[in-house]
Parts: structure tokens; sequence; C-alpha cells
């Protein structure tokens, strides 16, 4: 392993699991040093093996993979993490790359293009699947001007503080549970308040309620924790 740049695998589906692992094994710069398939085996992972880059899935079992990120990285910044994922959307790879990805390839890359992105990203670069990239280009060229705050909204759709606090905390990636522990109140709770934002905002999916809370000015700085 020495030489080698250590990799760590997170995907909670294990044969793209395995897959993904075999892709960083048969490269020669690389050397796979851990697997997992879900949150808590990714700490436990992180703390024993110390990896240099992050393979990781948005969509893990026991939590959000942008947390986990915006987790791991808190404790070692060094460590490079690159997104691997079905989801494709702006609002999907804001929120990742807003946690700390440096890297968003889709699940349809082979394994060589995996291995060869994450030696470009170990070389500086930031690889993003061409789907992607090329999706955020063409809302880069036509960009939708983006809406004031949402203060003179009818009362039936407007946010009440809470459920803005609430739509912050889900636009940074945090579990329903890091919710209701972070403003004191249930997970039932954060659930009912979720729902209430999702009608308001007549969106269906995580994704779709942060991208539209970004066109209508409704959530604050995603760079921090």
């Amino acid at each position: 392993m020495s030489g080698k740049s250590r990799v760590l695998v997170v995907e909670d589906d294990a044969d793209t699991r395995e897959r993904l692992s075999r892709a960083v094994a048969a490269d020669p710069d690389l050397a796979l040093c851990g697997q997992a398939g879900s949150c808590a085996e990714a700490r436990r992972a992180f703390a024993a093996q110390q990896p240099q880059v992050v393979l990781i899935d948005l969509g893990l079992p026991d939590g959000h993979g942008a947390a986990l990120i915006r987790e791991l990285s808190a404790q070692d910044s060094s460590v490079l993490f690159m997104v691997i994922t079905v989801f494709g959307d702006e609002a999907h790879v804001i929120e990742a790359i807003a946690a700390g990805a440096s890297s968003y390839l889709l699940k349809d890359a082979s394994a060589p293009q995996v291995a060869r992105a994450i030696r470009e990203m170990l070389a500086g670069g930031s690889p993003i699947s061409p789907g992607v990239a090329r999706y955020l280009l063409q809302r880069l060229q036509a960009p939708a001007a983006p809406k004031a705050p949402d203060t003179a909204a009818d009362p039936a759709t407007r946010l009440s503080a809470r459920e803005s606090d609430v739509l912050n905390l889900v636009a940074k990636g945090y579990a329903y549970a890091e919710i209701g522990a972070a403003l004191d109140i249930s997970v039932n709770t954060v659930g009912s308040h979720v729902k209430q934002i999702y009608r308001k905002l007549a969106v269906r999916s995580r994704g779709e309620a942060v991208f539209e809370a970004i066109q209508r000015g409704l959530i604050g700085d995603l760079s921090g924790r």
C-alpha cells in the first residue's frame, strides 16, 4: 500500500460497492483501504483506516451522504470526497458540493472512468460526470433570475419561522433526527414540518425543495454546518 492513495468506498448496495472496490483495487496508483455500507460503518472505517479519498453515495440507509461528508471532512479537512450516485439534478449537486465534495460522478461511470476521476481529483481537479456538467452549463447559460425572499407571499404558502429553520437544516444535509436534536423537537414534528414545506413549495423531494428554496431566496449560507 506504500505510495498508493488510500480509498474508502461507502455504498449501501453490495453489487455496486464491489464494482467500485474492484475499480479502485485494479488501479496501480490506488489502494482500497476499506468498504462501508452505512454511515455507522463509514465512521468506523474512516477512523481506523485514515483514507485519503472517500467514494460516497448520497442515499445511505442510516443517513444522508452529504451530512456524512460534512461530518467526516470536519474531522480531517485533507480528505477528498467523491460523490458517486444516481442523483444528477442541480439540487443534489449543490448540496454535495456545499458539504465538501470535490467530485461528482453518476453511477453509470465505468471502472476506468472512476479510477481516472480519482486520480484527477488527487491531482487537484474536480471531475464531474458529463451529463451533470452539461446540465449545469445549460442552467448557467440560461439562468432563472433568483426570486426575492418570499416576504409578501400568500399566507397559505408562506413558511413559518420554524419551517424556515427546518428547511435550512434539510438543505445542509441533516437527517431528521439531527434536525430534531438541533431544534429540540421530535422526529415526528420534523416530519410534519417537512411535509408542510413540501406542500408550500409544491415539491416532492429534498432535492427539489433545496432547489426551489435557492430560487426563492429562502435559505441562507450552505457552506458551513
